[in-house]
């Protein structure tokens, strides 16, 4: 079988660049067809694949398309890493907060910055998987687009498209601990669940001996260097910064092994996600001497080099010069795992990763249909939820709330609800007063409003 891989959204570089990566250097087989709305975006990401395509002489069927539906017939997997607006409108995201005193990393998850883009993202990947189900209903169906609990929450509520979400986070969290423990990843078990940017390791086992005693004396050690400045806020692979795992290990992630320490489990994605679910723990973007988004995960610095590896982008694909000899060396990023998901699906082989899917029973005390970041096989059925021992009291606590700003969110973007999206600003926790939750819900929707169609009548 000849693969038809459809990339929604390709014009991010990293996340196109890494899965071409993939794909050639596996000795794939395939029809590649990318596709998004910006015509600039489009020229290089095709500029881009063609030329790893032709340096490795890989037998890659190349396409490209500014509407999805010209390429989305026949398609035997569709992957989504869409963002609405851009760089420049998850900006206003983090911004006009900011201007309140909300001080967030990302932005991308929860706190006002995650749910103003869920209102963007939401209508747009209902209306893909409309056309998935119109046209390839059979595909595999990937989204890696953030805020991934809502999005998947809400394609699912509105279409029965079957959309699994991906996130590398789970899995580099847990080559940080292999590393903090000294182990190769492979001597490592877990289990990690919960919510994108929120999911709890409960067991991890090393050679089948309980680790949780090593992880708490380190935790233990983390925990004496809080006047560490230079290792605290400082690294995260999302945004390019980290090539080297030996550096990743020296950063103190305190919050997330402080964290460990009260909940007896070690929550993914570390601090610079994690902290953005307490944000009443970090008022004015307090953290351990430094402010969040600021001098602690710099997000103008997470801008400034999404702008880096564009313009760079930009320069390679359209250039007349070879491909720079470290191109095709590993990439971080989100792309990590699909390619062998997909073989996984496709030969049967029931390898375990870590996925969002509806909860229909795998964890019993979380709410029924809520979007559950867990362990999955991956075999001829395609992704499917393993059950789960029930979470901890404590541990289920912290994702009880949040299950339910997921819905109110969800309901928001579809209804273009703005009572609704007030109603999940104060579910989120960072605003202080309902006067503040709608005057900060009438900024966002005024910056965003030309991704906000569903709110015109507002």
């Amino acid at each position: 079988m000849t693969e038809k891989i459809v990339v929604v959204g390709a014009g991010s570089a990293m996340f196109t660049r890494g899965l071409v990566r993939d794909l050639v250097e596996g000795k794939k087989e395939v029809e590649l067809a990318l596709v998004d709305i910006d015509q600039e975006a489009l020229e290089v990401a095709e500029g881009l694949s063609k030329k790893m395509i032709e340096t490795r002489g890989a037998h890659i069927k190349l396409s490209t398309s500014l509407n999805r539906r010209d390429v989305l017939k026949d398609a035997t997997v569709v992957i989504c890493t869409i963002g609405v607006g851009g760089r420049r409108a998850w900006e206003k995201d983090v911004y006009i907060p900011r201007e309140h005193g909300i001080y967030q990393p990302v932005g991308d998850s929860v706190m006002p910055g995650g749910t103003s883009r869920a209102l963007r993202m939401i209508p747009a990947m209902v209306a893909i998987a409309e056309d998935v189900l119109d046209l390839c209903p059979q595909a595999l169906f990937f989204n890696y687009g953030n805020p991934m609990g809502p999005v998947c929450r809400a394609v699912r509520k509105a279409t029965p498209a079957n959309m699994v979400g991906l996130c590398h986070g789970v899995n580099q969290v847990a080559g940080y601990l292999a590393g903090m423990l000294q182990v190769n990843m492979t001597d490592m078990t877990y289990t990690a669940t919960g919510m994108n940017h929120l999911t709890w390791f409960t067991d991890v086992l090393v050679k089948g001996k309980d680790a949780m005693p090593e992880l708490r004396d380190i935790a233990a050690r983390q925990l004496t260097r809080l006047d560490d400045a230079d290792h605290i806020g400082v690294l995260f692979k999302e945004d390019g910064s980290v090539e080297c795992d030996d550096e990743l290990q020296k950063e103190v992630y305190p919050f997330a092994w402080r964290m460990f320490q009260l909940f007896g489990a070690f929550p993914a994605a570390m601090d610079r996600h994690i902290t953005e679910f307490f944000p009443q723990f970090f008022a004015g973007g307090r953290y351990y001497g430094k402010i969040l988004g600021k001098d602690a995960y710099s997000f103008e610095n997470c801008i400034k080099c999404g702008d880096a590896i564009h313009e760079e982008a930009v320069e390679i694909a359209r250039s007349s010069d070879p491909l720079p000899e470290d191109f095709f060396d590993s990439i971080v990023g989100e792309h990590e795992q699909v390619i062998e998901i997909i073989d996984n699906i496709r030969h049967d082989v029931g390898g375990v990763y870590s996925a969002n899917l509806p909860n229909t029973g795998q964890v019993s005390n979380l709410p029924q249909d809520c979007i559950v970041e867990a362990p999955a096989v991956a075999n001829a059925q395609g992704l499917t939820a393993l059950p789960q021992k029930p979470l901890p009291a404590g541990v289920a606590g912290t994702l009880a709330t949040r299950m339910q700003w997921v819905e109110t969110t969800v309901d928001a973007a579809l209804e273009g609800s703005r009572d609704k999206f007030i109603q999940a600003l104060i579910l989120d926790g960072a605003v202080s007063s309902i006067d503040m939750a709608a005057k900060l819900a009438d900024e966002l929707l005024l910056a965003q409003a030309e991704h906000l169609p569903q709110f015109k009548k507002q």
